[in-house]
């Protein structure tokens, strides 16, 4: 009977697809949802853009282990992207009336940053992509005992039709419906857990000294890790197209910002539901399976009756497909907008959405065999997409909005150094983070080499900015 009905909540997805199919007709439309989203649209989807895998699953499982201190990259983390989102970048962003981030470099620098960026860009969501992929297989195999492997191809045949057939307008409308059902079972879950564990005092008992300890110990490096894994996804997903488009969906300027502003609130409250449920299902029930990040849904599939059974995983495994499929739909539509269109400027708008539509089918094949083949767990895997952008695109992105000297040279040199030195820092395996020295490279990168050209870039971007 539950098999039945989460595959029928799958499947409404693709109805959802075709209805939301009828709204398509440019390539506008497939990727920002025509610019038309209200408020209550956009913050749902701008809050759902994390809202999967790893909150769910990776960081109650990170959350169970070490305590608060472990879980500063998400959600934390995530509330602070959301809101700096809002407090400095979805304005001046919306008024260009862009697409993707790589046409604001193009805009702001020039066509060969534009280029460089798109290149960076699109391999940085197959990490993250992957990590949706394994946890929708994790989900589905706990509760139909179906291969993990099968559960990732059927999960992502899903997700790739819906996408396919209304692009930002099917994201946005089954992200609102998921968004309400899954807080409705988070909260259920909750209250029931809560009334076990009967009170706050029985949870510090029951954890080690510092679990909830939220600044680090007072050394250097634990402050600079500290420090890593709030910059990871705080400030290392700004860049990155899915946040874009989402944010950039909304009917308006103030919708766009009053919109992040929701979803960083949203995030750093709900997302506080699965941390504890977890923690309290490993209290209560120290049977359940030594994998930390099956313990939600183990917890729900023993206690829960079949009605929140239907609500958790239904809602859970189209959740995680919604986010899936906006971080599908980004690289695709960069790799369509910046890469064939630099290359093929005369192509037509229908021909952009049908490379957009064919882009989605690849990378969905090429995550479904990083998700079968790489042995990794949902939290490393987003936060190796985040370090991904953090390291080369974050400094480009703040300079060339804030600070009227940055220019081509700089924009090269800080993509480049960064890159290259949080490569060889991994390969070193240095003390510290390598993320935070390729940080420090690009930013150095880009004071440096935008001091060598005295003459700063004249855009649109730089008088938007005064």
């Amino acid at each position: 009977m539950l098999l039945l009905f989460i595959t029928l909540y799958l499947l409404s997805n693709i109805a959802i697809g075709a209805w939301a199919a009828r709204r398509v007709t440019t390539s506008q439309d497939f990727v920002l949802a025509g610019r038309r989203l209200p408020l209550v649209l956009a913050a749902s989807v701008t809050f759902a853009t994390w809202f999967g895998s790893e909150t769910i699953m990776g960081a109650p499982a990170m959350f169970v282990e070490g305590g608060v201190p472990a879980v500063i990259e998400e959600p934390f983390g995530s509330a602070l992207c959301l809101f700096l989102v809002g407090a400095f970048f979805a304005r001046p962003l919306y008024r260009l009336n862009i697409t993707t981030f790589s046409d604001y470099f193009n805009r702001r620098f020039g066509r060969s940053a534009e280029l460089l960026s798109a290149i960076i860009v699109i391999p940085s969501y197959f990490s993250w992509i992957a990590a949706q992929l394994i946890a929708i297989g994790i989900v589905l195999n706990v509760v139909t005992g179906i291969e993990r492997e099968y559960c990732i191809l059927f999960s992502a045949l899903i997700v790739m039709i819906y996408t396919l057939l209304g692009g930002m307008w099917s994201i946005s409308i089954t992200d609102f419906f998921h968004n309400l059902i899954i807080v409705i079972a988070l909260v259920v879950l909750a209250v029931m857990l809560w009334q076990d564990v009967g009170s706050w005092k029985t949870i510090e008992q029951r954890t080690p000294p510092g679990f909830f300890r939220f600044l680090p110990h007072n050394t250097f490096k634990d402050w600079i890790e500290y420090l890593a894994a709030w910059f990871t996804i705080g400030l290392g997903s700004i860049p990155q197209q899915d946040i874009f488009q989402r944010v950039m969906a909304a009917k308006s300027e103030d919708t766009s910002v009053r919109a992040s502003y929701l979803a960083s609130g949203l995030y750093l409250t709900i997302a506080m539901l699965p941390l504890f449920i977890a923690l309290s299902a490993k209290i209560l029930h120290p049977d359940l399976p030594a994998d930390n990040q099956l313990l939600i849904p183990n917890m729900v599939l023993r206690h829960g009756n079949l009605l929140l059974q239907i609500l958790f995983f239904g809602a859970v495994t189209s959740a995680i497909l919604s986010v899936s499929s906006g971080a599908i739909l980004a690289p695709a539509t960069v790799f369509g907008e910046n890469i064939v269109k630099f290359f093929k400027p005369n192509l037509t708008d229908q021909a952009l959405l049908r490379t957009i539509r064919w882009a989605v089918v690849v990378i969905t094949v090429i995550c479904v065999w990083m998700s079968t083949a790489r042995d990794m767990n949902i939290f490393d895997l987003v936060g190796e997409s985040s370090a991904f952008s953090l390291v080369s695109l974050f400094v480009p992105l703040l300079a060339g909005i804030y600070w009227k000297r940055a220019n081509l040279i700089g924009c090269l040199a800080s993509i480049g150094l960064g890159f290259g030195v949080w490569l060889i820092c991994i390969w070193l395996k240095t003390e510290y983070p390598p993320m935070m020295y390729g940080l420090l490279a690009s930013a150095v990168g880009m004071v440096g080499g935008s001091l060598i050209q005295n003459k700063p870039v004249q855009s649109a971007q730089h008088s938007l900015s005064q």
